[in-house]
């Protein structure tokens, strides 16, 4: 990765030269410390947000604007604390964590913060910090970025059920990581959740419930590995950069999100007089 992306490799007054730029965009990797089945790594998340952010900074074009923080290793992950090697932090903590990632960005100049996130359990409160962080510093916009939920059709190779149900350490996750780190994957657990939602209900989706991998599942894994193979973790792999590569080049091409003081205080109606 060129060190020049990266801004803790930078001194600081470089950082305030690249954050005078036109469209100056920081982008924070986002992962968790979490059980991923018997056969995958606690980092499996931060590894697929680090390693895809770096490869689309790679192919970006050297003249725009953009730059990248260490990885937050830590995330929000109360549904797996049930196995050992998870380790959680609570949502205020993580809240506040991306705020003051928030603060510094924007006292720096810079114009966007992107959240870009590799895991699913905490996309509701990366976009609540998302709020907050634009709430307090409305000369920032702010992303919340799923890696998984950006690219179109990405999924399509992964035959139903698996596709909507392997949600944890299933196929897709196990076929990625042999691409990426193949000597982290140990032997292919079979299927093991307890029961399927009812007919019509989901997981996750649009008809969730706040599901606890020990309840589900005796081994973590919320899917079926045993179809995973590194030509298909290949091809997710390149359907990830490529779909991302576009997206930031859309982003970062563009002067959207514009941004516009917010209120720094509420306006309220008049009382209504009393009788």
């Amino acid at each position: 990765m060129d060190s020049q992306r990266r801004l803790e490799d930078l001194p600081w007054p470089a950082v305030e030269a690249a954050a005078r730029r036109v469209g100056s965009t920081v982008v924070l990797p986002i992962g968790a410390v979490e059980q991923h089945g018997p056969h995958l790594p606690l980092g499996t998340d931060g590894c697929f947000a680090d390693s895809v952010l770096d490869l689309v900074l790679k192919q970006l074009p050297a003249e725009l604007p953009i730059w990248r923080l260490p990885l937050q290793s830590y995330g929000f992950s109360p549904e797996h604390t049930g196995f050992p090697g998870t380790v959680s932090l609570s949502a205020e903590l993580l809240l506040g964590l991306l705020e003051a990632v928030g603060e510094a960005v924007a006292a720096a100049g810079f114009e966007r913060l992107v959240l870009f996130n590799g895991h699913g359990g905490q996309i509701a409160l990366l976009q609540v910090a998302a709020r907050q962080i634009r709430r307090r510093w409305p000369q920032l916009a702010v992303l919340p970025w799923f890696i998984w939920s950006g690219p179109p059709q990405l999924l399509d190779s992964i035959p139903e059920p698996e596709r909507s149900q392997g949600l944890h350490g299933g196929r897709g996750e196990t076929s990625l990581m042999m691409a990426l780190r193949p000597e982290l994957v140990g032997p292919l657990p079979a299927a093991a959740m307890a029961e399927e939602p009812p007919s019509g209900l989901s997981l996750e989706g649009a008809v969730p419930c706040a599901w606890i991998s020990r309840e589900l599942s005796a081994n973590g894994v919320v899917g079926d590995p045993s179809g995973a193979h590194p030509g298909e973790g290949a091809e997710l792999l390149e359907g990830l950069v490529a779909g991302w590569l576009q997206l930031f080049t859309s982003l970062l091409t563009s002067d959207w999100p514009q941004r516009r003081p917010a209120l720094d205080r509420v306006q309220r109606l008049p009382a209504v007089p009393q009788q």
